[in-house]
């Protein structure tokens, strides 16, 4: 019956002494309600992330040119509720209560039982990325369910005499589609790491691709829209890779054994060593390799340093596994319960706002956690603006420009309250969005595009530079705002402005 596809291959026959432990709900019920709670509370502190303000100023479309349309419709939509950073990040919150699910029931079809679906639990969901991801509405955010799901449900496929699995891990990268194109380097590991470690026959049979063909249905007006606007994925990963890629392929090695803190970093090894050597695990071993293959396209690619981390909190929910053997005695168990706590508490510090706002500046976390930087100063900043345009002979003849699209955000949100004109910018979408007012003659200029405007007017003159008060050295600290005189067209001077990262 070789012609027969409908026939199930050896591969998929789970040994008959498997069994998948039932989903320890009590247990895991702990520590998800602490950190919805926690998360909760923290939601409304500090201020907007740049991003964040970026995507409520983005009008509902099938995409923009440096991103899918998902997390900014979110971002629009729980902004409906109260135009306030709380309400913003409500999906972020949820998003990582389901990834703490999905990480624990992939721990669970590993045969982790209640003890390591507990460790799992408390360790993901108070890691560094979640609590960063958990707390900031980012791209990211969402990407914490779509990667892990991916696998759980590829998983279930070849451990579970199920593989009608694949289908639903279509639908699953379908949809992650809409969040980010990332999803197709994971999909492409996998493949990978079925090629190199096998079982190579899987591949014979019609359920992977059939997966695959529903990714691409489920992604299809994503993938027209791409192929329809000259495929600006493409133009905005090149310029990624232009910006970041040095200290990025430096830079993602370390961040992998923080990803949920350092001494989490010994479980995913764990588990990435037990997938290679475990017998019952022979039929997954191919995760171990596509994690090789995530770390060399991410190293090319040259993107974010976040990108494997997707695989690398599933690599965390199989190494659950053998740390439970590990601690069934007393004594290891009070050592890694205590190390797992000490990890969730300087994990907290450095990632969300417990520190007060007032004395961060004197903290070391502005250093290390970029996103924190990234959410304050904002009101301050539109504040020396709103002195510079009140100082002008006749404001209403002003038009703004912000270098980037969290200054334009921070405009855009707090600006019309204190009578301010439209901001505009070249940066990314917001290029394409509004272009300045040609009536306008006086052009302020904010950020790190003063020296291009220095070219493009006739007179600038610095008036004064940002500062959010905090001591807190971001990107717009200590950035100069100019106010010009414009001469020239804009069909001239409003191309200059446009940049890509």
């Amino acid at each position: 019956m070789s012609g027969d596809w409908t026939a199930r291959p050896a591969m998929y026959r789970a040994p008959p002494t498997r069994t998948v432990p039932p989903f320890a709900g009590r247990t895991v019920a702990v520590p998800a309600a602490m950190l919805c709670l926690l998360l909760t509370l923290v939601s409304g502190s500090y201020g907007y992330h740049r991003d964040e303000l970026y995507f409520r100023m983005l009008p509902p479309a099938w995409g923009y040119i440096d991103q899918p349309p998902l997390t900014p419709w979110l971002v629009r939509s729980f902004g409906l509720i109260a135009d306030e950073v709380w309400a913003v990040r409500i999906p972020a919150t949820l998003s990582t209560l389901v990834a703490l699910v999905v990480v624990v029931l992939i721990t669970r079809e590993f045969g982790g039982a209640a003890y390591a679906q507990g460790l799992c639990a408390w360790g993901f969901g108070f890691g560094v990325v979640p609590l960063l991801f958990g707390h900031v509405m980012l791209t990211a955010s969402v990407d914490l369910v779509f990667w892990p799901a991916v696998v759980l449900c590829v998983v279930r496929a070849v451990l579970r005499d199920t593989p009608a699995w694949w289908l639903a891990a279509g639908i699953v990268a379908g949809l992650a589609t809409y969040n980010k194109l990332l999803i197709a380097g994971l999909l492409m590991s996998l493949l990978a790491g079925l090629l190199v470690a096998g079982p190579r026959r899987l591949l014979a049979t019609p359920w992977p691709w059939l997966g695959g063909a529903l990714t691409l249905a489920v992604a299809a007006p994503n993938l027209v829209y791409q192929a329809t606007h000259d495929w600006p994925q493409l133009s905005m990963g090149a310029a990624l890779n232009e910006n970041n890629a040095a200290d990025t392929r430096v830079d993602m090695w370390w961040f992998l054994f923080v990803t949920l803190g350092p001494p989490l970093a010994l479980v995913w090894c764990l588990g990435w060593w037990h997938l290679l050597r475990r017998a019952e695990w022979r039929q997954v071993r191919f995760i171990a390799a596509a994690f090789v293959v995530l770390l060399a396209l991410a190293f090319l690619a040259g993107g974010q340093i976040y990108y494997p981390a997707g695989l690398v909190v599933v690599l965390f929910a199989v190494g659950c596994v053998p740390a439970a053997a590990i601690m069934r005695y007393r004594g290891r168990r009070r050592t890694v319960w205590a190390v797992v706590a000490v990890n969730a508490v300087v994990s907290m510090a450095i990632t969300l706002p417990v520190i007060p706002v007032g004395v961060l500046g004197r903290t070391p976390v502005p250093e290390i956690n970029q996103l924190a930087r990234d959410q304050v100063g904002w009101p301050a900043y539109v504040d020396q603006i709103s002195d510079v345009v009140a100082s002008l002979p006749d404001p209403s003849d002003a038009t703004l420009i912000a270098s980037n699209y969290g200054e334009a955000g921070a405009l855009h949100r707090y600006g019309p309250a204190r009578g301010l004109p439209p901001a505009h910018s070249g940066h990314n979408e917001l290029y394409y969005l509004s272009t300045p007012p040609e009536d306008a003659r006086t052009v302020i200029v904010i950020g790190g595009q003063a020296g291009l405007a220095s070219t493009l007017f006739v007179s600038c003159e610095e008036v004064v530079r940002l500062d959010n008060g905090l001591d807190v050295d971001n990107e717009e600290q200590g950035q100069p705002v100019l106010v010009c005189e414009r001469t020239r067209p804009w069909s001239e001077l409003w191309p200059r402005f446009r940049h890509l990262d």
